[in-house]
């Protein structure tokens, strides 16, 4: 028996770094200037119709940054979030995580219309997602940073994939975040990184009830304050800044809040809670700089998830529907 487990693991680990390497050869194929000959005008088409988006509703930033994080941790940055349900499949828009939460969608497809004017069958509807959420972050006073591109469409959606945990509740523990995070090759430095999207948005009530409720690991009047508008038994929907402080502008009071134990989620405050990640938000909290750097880099390493490359997939005329 004993001589059987060299041969075992080692397939098993060759099974591990060709799926290693593989992903590693798909995302190299995203490059900052795939669209550099075959649509020049992309990144001038689709800054000014998120900056009119974001200008109307500011909340709207913070809702296309989620839509591209909620579109990779879901088989990877491919689009299928975008997807409408089909005779065929069941897609991901009223999956738990997503049904009356994740919105934007009304954006992405105007985008995407401007950019078919100028370059039609080009462009996935995947790449406009990354695009509109770099530019989100950056008009709402965050960092910038050169997006990666050349992901194709998927042609299905999962429901079942998105409802099957992937996707992180706010309910979370700290290892679960950290778990989920490193499922998709992201460090518990990007997860927090990642985290502090939640600087700019809001958050429903049902989403954070039980905290204001129940924990005492938060500030009284930020619970008294938020009780007032979110009941125990009504306004589901009723919605609170993730940030009271400065909600929609990209810094980091979002780790100052939690040092402060403002943080309104959960999922939020376990960041700050004498775990592994005390040290992190300490660090973001004092450095602004530091946070908007490893944000940026956090951002690329999440769009490199999974994407399809290649002949793989398709190009969508329309996001929310295949070919």
């Amino acid at each position: 028996m004993a001589t059987s487990f060299p041969s075992q693991f080692t397939v098993i680990g060759t099974i591990a770094l060709l799926s290693i390497f593989f992903i590693q050869i798909s995302s190299a194929q995203l490059s900052t200037d795939f669209y550099a000959k075959s649509c020049p005008k992309l990144l001038s088409t689709v800054r000014p119709v998120v900056q009119s988006a974001v200008s109307k509703e500011r909340r709207m930033g913070a809702s296309l940054v989620r839509l591209h994080f909620h579109d990779c941790f879901v088989n990877g940055c491919d689009g299928s979030i975008l997807l409408d349900d089909t005779s065929s499949f069941t897609g991901e828009k009223t999956a738990g995580p997503n049904n009356n939460s994740v919105r934007g969608f009304n954006v992405i497809d105007d985008i995407k219309s401007k950019v078919e004017q100028v370059c039609p069958g080009v462009v996935s509807c995947a790449d406009i997602l990354a695009i509109a959420a770099r530019d989100s972050t950056v008009i709402l006073g965050g960092p910038n940073w050169d997006v990666k591109l050349g992901r194709r469409d998927s042609k299905t959606a999962s429901f079942s994939a998105a409802n099957s945990g992937v996707i992180p509740p706010p309910t979370s523990t700290l290892s679960n975040l950290i778990n989920r995070f490193q499922a998709k090759g992201l460090s518990t430095k990007d997860m927090v990184a990642l985290s502090g999207s939640h600087t700019i948005g809001q958050a429903r009530c049902t989403t954070f009830r039980a905290r204001i409720y129940n924990e005492t690991n938060l500030d009284s009047s930020l619970a008294r304050t938020r009780r007032n508008s979110c009941p125990t038994s009504s306004g589901d929907n009723n919605l609170a800044p993730l940030d009271a402080v400065t909600p929609t502008q990209f810094d980091n009071n979002y780790y100052k809040n939690l040092i402060n134990q403002k943080g309104l989620l959960h999922s939020d405050q376990v960041l700050f809670s004498g775990g592994s990640a005390d040290s992190l938000v300490r660090t973001y909290s004092s450095n602004p700089g530091t946070f908007e750097a490893d944000f940026a880099a956090a951002m690329i390493k999440m769009g490199d998830i999974d994407p399809l490359t290649g002949s793989s997939g398709e190009i969508r005329k329309k996001c929310n529907v295949p070919n």
